[in-house]
């Protein structure tokens, strides 16, 4: 029997799995960075929290996650032209031993069995926005295309920087990065913009990455975003994590299958809902893996991490890959 890590290499490698890689078992996330630690943590239903971009977050107790509070007071940016003003990065410096815990944590992974994982949210475009509000990042990539450039070089640069502290410290096999590039139904900005704008940022931090000696680039998007794998691809993402149903997952597989491999298919939408129940897990999960087949394929929640927002459907729909994989293979 494969281990966890071969058992991933084999499939996105178009190798010979002995069954399906379930969910997130491959990733082992290092969170407790000085980063982090340093920085504010938002609770669900808790008040406001200003984080260490400046941004102001909030967590609604109705809601799944946290997201930037965007009125006019509490916009980072206000004009665009003058981002340099109001915008500064946290620093990435920290003594040593604050890096104790983490170097811990990582030392203690079985790297023979699974990948050390680095972790980083926000990304490149949900920066953007968090700092101006989606509708004004959206209008000024075409309004102020050189002032929007400078910004990207800007959190570009912070996250290579970031980059080198992170491998430097717990050297991770694998990255999981965050950046969500669309809707259920469309990208949010046109190939030809997202090349332009976002397409070199990645291309500079996934390189550095993969220079520090991280192997596996898994970039997570919960989101229409089939139109962009193409851009994916060149920026040297090895698994795109999050891709709904509305992507047309199969067609993905069959189309872009040994340069990218998929992670998803399992809508929160349709599984991770109040009412769910484990005839609906075991339908969505047989359809997933019976239409993606077992190369460059990870059934999963779209959801970017392991869990779910209702208690027991993460774990119902691992143990029916875990069934699927018995069927299957």
């Amino acid at each position: 029997m494969l281990t966890i890590r071969q058992n991933l290499l084999e499939t996105i490698h178009g190798g010979n799995p002995d069954r399906f890689v379930n969910q997130y078992e491959f990733l082992k996330m290092i969170g407790n960075t000085p980063l982090n630690k340093h920085n504010p943590a938002t609770v669900r239903g808790g008040p406001p929290v200003k984080n260490l971009w400046g941004v102001t977050m909030s967590w609604p107790a109705h809601v799944p996650g946290q997201f930037p509070v965007h009125d006019y007071e509490h916009r980072v940016v206000k004009d665009i032209t003058k981002w340099r003003d109001t915008v500064k990065a946290p620093s990435v410096d920290f003594p040593e031993e604050e890096w104790a815990d983490a170097i811990a944590a990582a030392e203690a992974i079985d790297r023979s069995e699974y990948f050390v994982t680095a972790m980083v949210a926000p990304g490149v475009f949900e920066q953007v926005h968090y700092l101006l509000s989606i509708e004004e990042a959206l209008v000024m990539y075409a309004e102020e295309p050189e002032a929007m450039h400078e910004l990207i070089d800007y959190i570009t640069d912070w996250e290579v920087e970031w980059a080198k502290q992170l491998c430097s410290h717990i050297k991770p096999d694998a990255l999981f990065h965050h950046d969500d590039w669309g809707s259920h139904i469309s990208s949010f900005l046109s190939p030809a913009m997202f090349d332009e704008f976002i397409t070199p940022a990645y291309k500079k931090i996934y390189g550095a990455y993969k220079e520090y000696g991280v192997e596996l680039i898994v970039h997570h998007s919960d989101s229409y975003a089939a139109n962009l794998v193409p851009s994916m691809i060149e920026m040297g993402i090895d698994i795109f994590q999050g891709c709904t149903t509305t992507n047309n997952v199969p067609e993905l597989v069959k189309k872009y299958g040994g340069k990218i491999s998929f992670m998803g298919d399992l809508n929160n939408g349709v599984c991770d809902v109040e009412n769910w129940t484990p005839e609906l897990i075991a339908r969505e999960v047989e359809r997933a893996c019976r239409t993606n087949g077992k190369h460059y394929f990870i059934p999963c929640l779209v959801r970017g991490g392991p869990g779910s927002i209702y208690p027991g459907v993460y774990e119902e729909v691992s143990k029916e890959i875990d069934r699927m994989s018995r069927l299957l293979f």
